[in-house]
């Protein structure tokens, strides 16, 4: 049986190669999505969030995000936003006080479950926010999280 399964890997390894070989397979086409490069280079929060089309949106209760109120480690903070907003189509989070605030942005498929489960790299006590897309339209949350430095309180 193993025998079997190898030479089945190592047919679709061949066929694969030679996909790629006569150019029916670009790796830049499959490996590089789109990304919002204005977004993830804004320096502040107002330019991050406006560079996603979130600068208008809507304070949401329907936006969740569940993370510690202290992170005794800020180098992997975790943070899950989950959207209970109908037909959501992408979340992102940004990080108040980085020197980039755009932390992660996620485009959901069609029936997609519009949940983020991230441990973000936090520098300092700072405030957490979500922007939700949903049928055309901006949603919001916030949250603060409190970084300690070696456990003695931020």
């Amino acid at each position: 049986m193993n025998r079997r399964n190898c030479l089945k890997g190592i047919g679709s390894t061949g066929a694969l190669a030679a996909a790629v070989a006569v150019g029916l397979l670009k790796p830049d086409d499959v490996l590089a999505a789109e990304w919002n490069k204005t977004a993830f280079d804004a320096k502040d929060l107002a330019s991050a969030v406006k560079s996603v089309g979130g600068a208008a949106a809507i304070v949401s209760k329907d936006l969740l995000i569940e993370a510690p109120d202290i992170a005794e480690n800020g180098a992997v903070t975790p943070v899950e936003v989950i959207s209970k907003i109908p037909n959501t189509t992408s979340i992102s989070i940004f990080v108040e006080k980085n020197p980039a605030p755009l932390s992660v942005h996620v485009d959901f498929a069609n029936g997609a479950l519009p949940e983020v489960s991230v441990r973000l790299k936090m520098g300092h006590t700072s405030v957490i926010k979500a922007v939700a897309k949903a049928d055309g339209k901006f949603y919001s949350a916030t949250r603060e999280i409190k970084v300690t430095a070696g456990g003695c309180g931020g």
